[in-house]
């Protein structure tokens, strides 16, 4: 487990996680109790503040919280940053260097720092990879898998992201192991980032130790040798040219991989292994078909020897394990962009998840509500729940919002019921053609339709207000239902309260398309019902 932002009670108002420690040890026990209590999740190992500061006096405050909740088993991993300058203050620090059991770094080329090495601890690339899983993506996962232990001493590689399930176009779009981007059509794709993690994890447990050779291939690429420590051998091999394994970062400098025959000798209690099982695969960049994770004929080991041609951009497993084994799976349903007429009345009694599908939030939350105090027509409603704002991991939004819909959309009319719940300065609205979100959610553009408690309306050509394309008076008051409507047809667009024209012919020159979205223009409560686009 590891956080990126925090609830903005823990800060008490400042965006800092470490003035009162010991409430942030609080939240973090609490988060991996409830994950046990409510989701049977079981956390080995918990973080201390995605690529931001640690504090040591917090990572220590950590462990004596954890264990005087009976979490000892619970394991301390710092700072998921660079390895600096974590490992200097754990070697200056006994009490410190007591309590963090294993260095996380992000992104670290492969490489350490003779100071982390020094502290005698585990050492983890604890985020990697990231980079767009097509078969640039699979040979960037295949180096690293490899290459953080035989050039970094890394046991563990954890990649970002597993899936991607988010719109494409937000930032970091399908820099996930595959992709499962299409809720509404059910479409999904096991990229081949997958069966390149087959190669090492069908073949290997946590638990298993890598055994300390140098790894390096003299005509380029690398190899891995893992051991249960009962007699059982992997030996995983990756021949991965510059230009077919480059990741998102850093900067990969370059390196020559040439064919090669390689032969490896067994000792000691391997030197009796007679047969190993092969898996291959190999990413083919001129044609496109590439061949992944195919069992081939077991080779036969003579006497502790085995050789093996190896090409370029392939990558192989041999193991006295015979469990491989390459899943059918039945065959997706086809691909289908976002509906274009789609509708929600968020009526469900019982969700089955707190938020409605397809709503994609960027900051703030948006839940399923029940008001139980409505007469009828609006007793089941989506509400923006958040009403500090969190310590954040990066800049998000001054407002909330909630991006839904197709990208590629241009023309659209968004219809939503509103109800501002925030008296005086309280504030919503629906946009659309709406181009960002994620780390960039602040920039967003698109045309946004705002009403306000004080009952005037604007509208503007950003989330943060200050283009403002048109401004008046609408009448609209808080802890009332209104009606929204938003018209974008070419460079022009117009806009309806209540069914009514409010304002019209508002000049558009960009973005040229985007999403839809909904939201508020604070951290306040507000309710959405009867969402309806086209």
């Amino acid at each position: 487990g590891l956080p990126w932002a925090f609830p903005g009670w823990i800060g008490k108002g400042e965006n800092w996680p470490y003035d009162y420690p010991d409430i942030t040890a609080y939240y973090i026990v609490s988060w991996i109790l409830g994950a046990k209590q409510y989701h049977d999740l079981d956390i080995d190992y918990i973080g201390i503040w995605n690529e931001r500061a640690f504090s040591s006096k917090y990572i220590k405050l950590l462990r004596y919280t954890l264990d005087k909740h009976g979490l000892e088993q619970v394991r301390i991993i710092a700072s998921d940053r660079l390895w600096e300058p974590i490992s200097f203050v754990m070697m200056i620090d006994s009490e410190l260097h007591g309590v963090v059991d294993v260095i996380g770094a992000h992104y670290p080329g492969t490489k350490t720092v003779p100071n982390a090495i020094l502290t005698g601890k585990k050492l983890w690339s604890s985020e990697d990879y990231s980079t767009f899983n097509n078969d640039v993506g699979a040979g960037c996962w295949a180096r690293i898998l490899n290459q953080n232990y035989v050039n970094g001493n890394m046991t563990a590689t954890i990649a970002w992201n597993l899936v991607a399930s988010y719109y494409e176009e937000l930032p970091f779009g399908r820099c996930a192991l595959m992709t499962a981007q299409e809720p509404w059509s059910g479409h999904y794709k096991v990229e081949s980032p997958i069966w390149i993690t087959a190669h090492t994890t069908q073949f290997t447990q946590p638990g298993w130790s890598y055994l300390q050779v140098d790894g390096h291939l003299e005509g380029g690429g690398s190899f891995v040798a893992l051991t249960d420590g009962l007699g059982n051998l992997t030996i995983i091999i990756e021949t991965m040219s510059h230009n077919h394994s480059k990741c998102i970062r850093p900067p990969l400098p370059n390196f020559n991989v040439i064919p090669q025959r390689a032969t490896f000798y067994l000792r000691g209690s391997f030197y009796m292994v007679q047969t190993l099982q092969v898996w291959h695969s190999r990413l083919d960049f001129e044609s496109g078909n590439s061949s992944l994770f195919q069992q081939l004929h077991p080779l036969q080991v003579w006497r502790g020897r085995f050789s093996l041609d190896l090409n370029v951009d392939e990558v192989y497993t041999l193991t006295t394990l015979k469990t491989g084994w390459k899943c059918a799976y039945p065959e997706p349903p086809p691909p289908q962009p976002f509906p274009s007429i789609y509708s929600d009345d968020f009526n469900i009694r019982n969700p089955p998840f707190s938020e409605a599908p397809n709503f994609a939030d960027q900051t703030g939350v948006f839940e399923y509500f029940v008001n139980a105090s409505d007469p009828g027509d609006h007793v089941f409603t989506l509400r923006q729940v958040v009403v500090q704002r969190p310590i954040t991991w990066v800049s998000d939004a001054d407002q909330t919002i909630s991006v839904i819909g197709n990208f590629k959309w241009v023309n659209m009319t968004v219809t939503c019921d509103i109800y501002i719940e925030k008296p005086r300065d309280g504030g919503v609205f629906i946009a659309g053609r709406v181009d960002n979100g994620g780390i960039y959610v602040r920039d967003s553009k698109g045309v946004f339709f705002w009403v306000f408690a004080d009952g005037t309306y604007r509208v503007t050509g950003d989330l943060a207000g200050k283009e403002i394309l048109m401004k008046g008076l609408a009448g609209v008051r808080d802890n009332a239902w209104h009606t929204l409507t938003l018209n974008i047809q070419g460079n022009s667009a117009s806009g309806l309260l209540n069914g009514y024209p409010l304002w019209e012919n508002v000049t558009i020159s960009k973005p040229g398309n985007g999403w839809a979205a909904l939201g508020t223009r604070s951290f306040e409560f507000a309710q959405f019902d009867n969402f309806h686009i086209e």
